[in-house]
């Protein structure tokens, strides 16, 4: 299995550019804060290379900035290239399948657009004091000895 999770802050502003098949996409450094202290008693932390591919790299690019904070899984993906000098370089980078955005609106960038945290206000009210299944028909009968 290849899965990874990881929450961190963005160390710069994602740039938005365009694959040859002109898919959306966007690299960019996550900070994750290590578990524990280095010997003079600071945090240390990784810098993890990313990439996020269509809408969620649109998403990305317009509504955060260096040091957002995200929460996102995916997998690790390896790579290698030959470098001008004829080096081989290898590469290792996890591929984003879903970011979340950890910040509130207020430390977002300001939009007048609308951003992923604009939702509508539910239509109908909801009483948390009363029933709630007062309005679900047909009462259910559940018998004591059910889990037995």
């Amino acid at each position: 299995m290849n899965k990874v999770i990881l929450i961190g802050r963005l160390t710069a502003k994602p740039e938005l550019k365009y694959s040859n098949t002109n898919i959306p996409y966007a690299r960019f450094t996550v900070a994750v804060n290590r578990n524990f202290t280095g010997t003079d008693g600071k945090r240390e932390a990784d810098f993890i290379g990313v990439i996020v591919w269509r809408k969620q790299a649109e998403n990305l690019c317009n509504y955060l900035n260096k040091g957002s904070q995200v929460a996102l899984d995916g997998h690790i993906q390896t790579g290698s290239y030959t470098d001008k000098e004829g080096n081989k370089k290898y590469t290792t980078d996890i591929v984003a399948e879903n970011v979340t955005f950890l910040d509130s609106k207020s430390q977002t960038k300001g939009s007048d657009t609308t951003t992923p945290y604009d939702f509508q206000k539910p239509t109908n009210d909801i009483n948390v004091n009363g029933d709630p299944f007062a309005d679900f028909g047909d009462s259910v009968a559940i018998d004591d000895n059910f889990l037995d």
